[in-house]
């Protein structure tokens, strides 16, 4: 019998690079400066630069006339790891852009507000990071993702994450090489620094017929973790290795956090967060904290009212539920788990609830937002990780009668382009 040639579509054309001169106008909301409609990464408003166009990507040849606003970038890594890719903008005016990306977006649904100073989070301060691992040769390469390619930037050096992670990365190399054992494995460290030692929960491990790792993999694995006294090492939620809980500090309680549980990447973030929304609920006699994960903001809000705690991870609320014995002295406490995207709070459930908080993930709460508006509540606390979301979801309220009072923006992740933010909405008039 013969074979049918299977058809195959001609490789696409090759895009030409041509060299030329640009001006940037302006950095894009991913942090790109803007020249017509060509991005060129690590470049400044006001800036003519040579640059290899391709695309519309160019790549930088060299700064011919720099801003005022360039610096020195601190790292040994800049330019070539995909992080922290805004090293070489002065604070303020990096900082300024920041804002404006949640004016802009406010903009957006014509809503304005008082947007407060950002808060700032300071160098080596992350006590969160996710490194990928992979193989090269004999050699284990352990870092982050290079810039606009897969290959993978070695770590040697961090400026943005604790020294205890960073001291920790020789250590954690080791560890990565049990996870390699399949060649199609492309492990992803998610480091956290608890008060208990390294938590790390790896992703994107092949896996087998009979599971993710080998029972030889697996001793390595629980070997290397006990030399380097880490506190915890899952796969994908999956005990590997357990010294002892990987425990964290919400507010006054002490919480046992779940394997690859979330939590804010920068604790002085987490606490100026909870202050600020402490702050705009006092005098609150309840209190719903809706997508509450393990109790950021929970914690620190049963200080004023009792709370009716909710989020889709049946882990978190485990978590939060085991915690509040250790923080006597609070308000009342109810936790549920409860997925708020498929099954939100509808209104009357909120009835009594004088004051809700939500802290949606990036896609933002539009279901939940609808509910919260119908519902009797007179201040609205709005958490987000996406500017965008966070203005679709307040334009929701603001047609329900709700003001947005003001913003406190949240720069969590150090030179990048990403801005988180904390809301207060009101009872008002509409915007």
């Amino acid at each position: 019998m013969q074979r049918r040639t299977p058809h195959r579509r001609p490789a696409p054309p090759s895009t030409p690079v041509v060299e030329t001169e640009l001006l940037i106008e302006s950095i894009g909301a991913q942090g790109d400066g803007v020249a017509g409609d060509v991005f060129a990464p690590l470049t400044l408003p006001g800036e003519r630069v040579r640059a290899k166009v391709s695309g519309g990507r160019a790549e930088i040849i060299e700064v011919l006339q720099p801003s005022p606003d360039r610096v020195r970038p601190p790292c040994v890594h800049y330019g070539d790891c995909g992080g922290c890719s805004l090293q070489h903008w002065a604070s303020g005016s990096y900082l300024a852009w920041k804002v404006d990306l949640i004016r802009q977006a406010l903009a957006r649904v014509r809503l304005e507000t008082d947007i407060l100073p950002p808060f700032a989070a300071p160098p080596a301060s992350r006590r969160r990071i996710a490194l990928h691992a992979r193989r090269a040769g004999r050699e284990i390469i352990l870092g982050f993702k290079a810039r606009r390619e897969w290959r993978v930037v070695p770590l040697m050096l961090c400026e943005v994450a604790d020294p205890a992670l960073v001291a920790a990365l020789p250590a954690l190399r080791r560890l990565a090489e049990a996870f390699l054992e399949h060649p199609k494995s492309a492990p992803i460290l998610h480091v956290t620094l608890t008060l208990t030692g390294l938590d790390i929960d790896i992703s994107g491990v092949e896996r087998r017929a009979g599971g993710g790792l080998s029972a030889d993999a697996r001793m390595r694995a629980a070997a290397i973790a006990a030399e380097i006294d880490a506190a915890r090492v899952s796969l994908g939620g999956e005990m590997v290795y357990l010294a002892r809980p990987a425990r964290v500090g919400l507010g006054a309680a002490v919480v046992n956090l779940p394997p690859g549980g979330f939590l804010q990447a920068v604790p002085q973030a987490e606490t100026a967060m909870a202050a600020f929304a402490r702050e705009a609920a006092a005098g609150a006699r309840r209190i719903a904290d809706l997508y509450c994960g393990a109790g950021t903001f929970t914690f620190p809000l049963a200080e004023i009212a009792p709370v009716l705690a909710v989020d889709g991870s049946a882990g978190a609320i485990e978590a939060l539920k085991g915690a509040i014995a250790t923080a006597p002295g609070l308000k009342s406490i109810i936790a549920q788990a409860r997925d708020l995207d498929r099954r939100p709070m509808i209104a009357q459930e909120l009835k009594g609830v004088d004051v809700v908080l939500f802290d949606p993930p990036r896609a933002g709460a539009i279901v939940q937002s609808g509910q919260i508006a119908q519902s009797g509540a007179a201040r609205v606390i709005g958490v987000s990780c996406n500017p965008a979301t966070f203005a679709r979801d307040a334009r929701v309220l603001a047609d329900a009668g709700f003001r947005l009072d003001r913003v406190l923006p949240v720069d969590q992740f150090l030179w990048s382009g990403h801005i988180e933010l904390v809301g207060v909405f009101s009872r008002g008039a509409q915007n």
